[in-house]
């Protein structure tokens, strides 16, 4: 099944009632958990950012604190995933700032994390990835918040080297 352009669902869903509106957004989310989440947010959450914010930090430290520090192995993954949760979450705001904001606090437990990221590359680049794109976001911003999170950013190192252990 080929599905149709942006375009042409606005047009369709112009035609509907609210009544049929409503049946599709359940529909919708019924069929995959990013939807349901995507429409809490939107419902919920939109109108309180700040608030929004507070919460995927929180539950980002619980993320962190749930991490398998056995073996880098073990933490790599980890890692990754509660990358690809912030950025689902990211995803959700369309909000530089929130964007901002959360990969600062992940780049922030990330470099407190035990054992240190520092004796292990892949963890060093995901790291170093994360702060450019924390650059190239903050640039973006308003004067304001840019000086108000590069202060931030100062308080991380801005480029981990991988040390060489021969």
């Amino acid at each position: 099944m080929k599905s149709v352009t942006l375009k042409e669902l606005s047009q369709e869903l112009t035609y509907r009632t609210p009544k049929e509106l409503r049946d599709l957004c359940l529909r919708l989310a019924r069929f995959k958990k990013e939807n349901k989440e995507l429409l809490t947010y939107l419902l919920f959450e939109s109108g309180d950012e700040l608030a929004y914010v507070q919460s995927v930090k929180k539950e980002l430290d619980e993320e962190f604190e749930q991490i398998n520090r056995a073996s880098y192995y073990f933490i790599r993954k980890s890692v990754r995933k509660i990358l690809k949760n912030t950025r689902k979450y990211i995803r959700y705001s369309h909000n530089k700032q929130t964007e901002v904001e959360l990969l600062l606090h992940f780049c922030a437990r990330l470099r407190s994390l035990s054992p240190p990221i520092d004796r292990n590359a892949s963890l060093i680049n995901l790291y170093n990835r994360q702060i450019d794109t924390i650059i190239k976001k903050v640039s973006a911003l308003h004067e304001d918040l840019q000086h108000d999170y590069s202060i931030e950013l100062a308080g991380l190192p801005a480029k981990y080297q991988e040390q060489t252990r021969r």
